[in-house]
Formats: structure tokens, sequence, C-alpha cells
């Protein structure tokens, strides 16, 4: 059980939270009661917060933008029977030096001949991070469709909704 705040401390939080403005499209707060308002009320009137359930992320890319691997090929990514030839970590870049990393080591392992490698993008910092939605929109492009034969979130082991398996088309001979 939290302890009541003491009125010093009520004091300097309702001077703190008079100063913060709510996101765009974000409810807005009730501010908290001044020292006076606290001492004038007495706990059985003063509502008890809403109970709001948290919002949960996507648990792995839209599907509407990247065709899935095919599964058994997906299973035998994952169990490293179709070797996983190169990793991305894309941790620490912004959305500009990603989109250009990513596509670099795609064309790059593409032109080795690897046919699958894994993208860690990692989950943000509430699961839904910029990278991890954006990336799956960037394999989609019409550019990198002679490249990429598809996208699946990778397995725990490799990473889980931080990751992606990326499966290469075949370079065509001649």
């Amino acid at each position: 059980m939290k302890r009541p705040l003491k009125p010093e401390e009520l004091r300097i939080w309702s001077l703190v939270a008079g100063t913060v403005h709510p996101m765009p499209g974000r409810a807005t707060v009730t501010p908290a009661p001044t020292v006076e308002e606290a001492a004038v009320e007495t706990p059985a009137r003063i509502p008890p917060p809403a109970k709001t359930p948290p919002k949960r992320p996507a648990k792995s890319p839209p599907r509407e933008m990247v065709d899935g691997i095919e599964p058994n090929r997906r299973h035998r990514i994952a169990r490293e029977r179709d070797p996983i030839a190169a990793r991305l970590d894309l941790h620490g870049y912004d959305q500009v030096r990603a989109r250009a990393v990513l596509e670099a080591f795609l064309r790059r392992a593409w032109d080795e001949g690897f046919r699958a490698v894994l993208v860690i993008t990692g989950k943000g910092v509430q699961g839904d991070g910029i990278l991890r939605r954006a990336t799956p929109e960037w394999l989609a492009a019409p550019h990198l469709a002679p490249i990429v034969a598809g996208v699946s979130e990778a397995h725990r082991r490799h990473g889980g909704a931080g990751a992606l398996y990326v499966a290469l088309k075949r370079k065509p001979r001649g």
C-alpha cells in the first residue's frame, strides 16, 4: 500500500502537474488537488482512479504489408537447418540511416547468394518501436521485390518480436 503524500510533497507535485500538457489525441488527466483542497476533501469524496486496460502492441508485423515466409522454410530457418547467413542490428540508428543500412545490407547479402538473414530492430521502449513498425514497410518496397522473398517474426531465441527473418530470393543464373 502506498503511503499518503505529505503536504509539502503534494504542493510540489501540484506545481509539476500544472506544467504538464497532454500529447495530441490523449485524454487530459485531472490535476492533483492542492494542499488546501486535499485538507478539505475526505477520502470518501475522492473518486477512485479509472482503471483502463493497458494498450498492447501488435505482436507481429502487419500482414498486409509483407508476405510471410513459407511455414516450412520459416521453420527450417528458426531451427537453423537453413543457416542464417548474416545478421544486421539496427539498434541506435535513426529511421533514415537505418533504412539505408538495411537496403545496402540486403543487396550485399543477395549478391553473395545468401538465402536467409536476420534483421534485429529491437522492440522499442514500450514494445512498439519505430524501427520495428517501419522495417516491414521498407522490406515491402517495390525496388526490393526482386530480392526479398518473405519476412516473418523471428523465433524467441533469435530475438522474437524484436527481430525479423528475411528470406531472400535466389539470384538468377547468368
